[in-house]
């Protein structure tokens, strides 16, 4: 028997932290959040170009609501992230790591309360940001001399 949400009796049904946290609007938020740091740095924004950060925008935030339990819009416009694959074309380093992790960490702050919500992105993020890196910020060597 179910009862009035459609879930079997004794079934838990698991929340997404998109529907946690109300869906898509607060993802645009987060992102607007996160853009309004973005458009003042001087590291992070030579890396957009010029005429499609309105378009980075969308991107970021279908693909958060998507890895979240939205909608598979991203990956219906985008097709499979391949993040890694998409952002080696642009340098990120350990600079361009931290730029970018103090506006998601601002942005975070700003559209969550302390708790699970904000800990669990952070806790994506953190690592996300790590993962994206292709530059070291060390000195290439040779083992030739």
């Amino acid at each position: 028997m179910a009862d009035e949400t459609g879930a079997a009796d004794g079934a838990e049904q698991e929340v997404t932290l998109y529907e946690a946290v109300g869906g898509m609007p607060f993802f645009v938020s987060l992102v607007d959040a996160f853009y309004e740091g973005i458009v003042t740095d001087a590291v992070l924004l030579p890396l957009y170009p010029p005429d499609d950060l309105d378009g980075a925008r969308h991107r970021l935030t279908l693909f958060l609501a998507q890895y979240w339990g939205g909608p598979t819009t991203y990956m219906e416009e985008r097709g499979h992230p391949k993040l890694r694959m998409r952002h080696m074309p642009f340098h990120v380093g350990p600079a361009e790591r931290d730029h970018w992790l103090l506006h998601m960490a601002a942005a975070v702050e700003r559209v969550t309360v302390p708790g699970t919500v904000r800990d669990m992105l952070m806790g994506y993020f953190v690592p996300a940001a790590e993962h994206l890196r292709n530059d070291t910020g060390l000195p290439i060597s040779s083992s030739r001399q």
